[in-house]
């Protein structure tokens, strides 16, 4: 029998159409993996540790990020979490953004405003993000926040918790911690040691009354990030999923028992 020619040709455009679309996906794919690898070198590494054994759960750290970075107050950059007990007493899981080494923020943001700085920070370009959201849902830590109307009222909590240092963000984009870019920027500019000196160490680790929050470099073995990590047990969040995130935790301790 011979063939139906329309349905030949027919069939054969649907291929090369289906062939062209995902030649076009695969490109899109291979720039945006190119997109969202760090830029340049750096020889720092930041990360904080969080002692769960020392946070009360004051909420002075999502009080002074509130302030310092200028958030609405319908949204958080820094939550604390009730965690249940030990021993009796409460445990608490502050949440900041995981600046994690396998970001999936960063991979599915399409644009490229989601991205690593060469240090490890993730960062968030405001003037190129669309609102997609996806980063957000892509986040298993919650850690996003979508800014939904334009903040232009007074902030509640300047003056008492801090004053803002970076601009508001837009209507229509999600917001995120930033591990206080502006401040480790600004300090290392001046000579100054993220960590050490508070000028140039993320607002929420200078507010905690508790010192329940260490900032620092992991590559340097002598910072006090290294040292607890390597002279404490501790875990990270979610670490099955491969994120590698730069927020580690100091678990509460059970007393000892007599």
């Amino acid at each position: 029998m011979a063939k139906n020619p329309r349905l030949t040709r027919r069939a054969f455009l649907k291929a090369a159409a289906a062939a062209g679309v995902a030649s076009a996906a695969g490109l899109q794919y291979a720039r945006l993996a190119r997109a969202s690898q760090p830029v340049g070198s750096s020889e720092h590494r930041w990360a904080m540790v969080i002692d769960q054994a020392k946070c009360t759960g004051c909420g002075y750290c999502t009080q002074a990020c509130r302030a310092h970075n200028d958030v609405p107050p319908t949204i958080a950059w820094n939550r604390v979490i009730a965690a249940g007990q030990v021993d009796g007493q409460p445990v608490f899981l502050p949440r900041p953004c995981m600046h994690c080494e396998h970001a999936p923020c960063v991979e599915v943001c399409m644009v490229g405003a989601s991205y690593y700085r060469a240090d490890g920070i993730v960062m968030m370009d405001y003037d190129k993000c669309i609102g997609c959201r996806y980063c957000e849902v892509a986040c298993p830590y919650g850690a996003r926040a979508f800014n939904w109307e334009d903040f232009t009222g007074p902030n509640p909590a300047v003056p008492q918790w801090g004053q803002p240092e970076i601009a508001r963000r837009p209507r229509g984009v999600p917001e995120k911690c930033s591990f206080c870019v502006h401040r480790i920027d600004r300090g290392l500019a001046l000579g100054l040691t993220p960590g050490v000196d508070p000028e140039a160490t993320p607002a929420c680790v200078v507010a905690c009354p508790a010192k329940a929050r260490v900032f620092g470099d992991l590559n340097d073995p002598e910072s006090e990030v290294s040292r607890l990590l390597a002279q404490n047990p501790h875990y990270r969040l979610r670490e099955d999923l491969g994120t590698g995130p730069r927020v580690y935790y100091l678990p509460a301790r059970q007393e000892a028992q007599s």
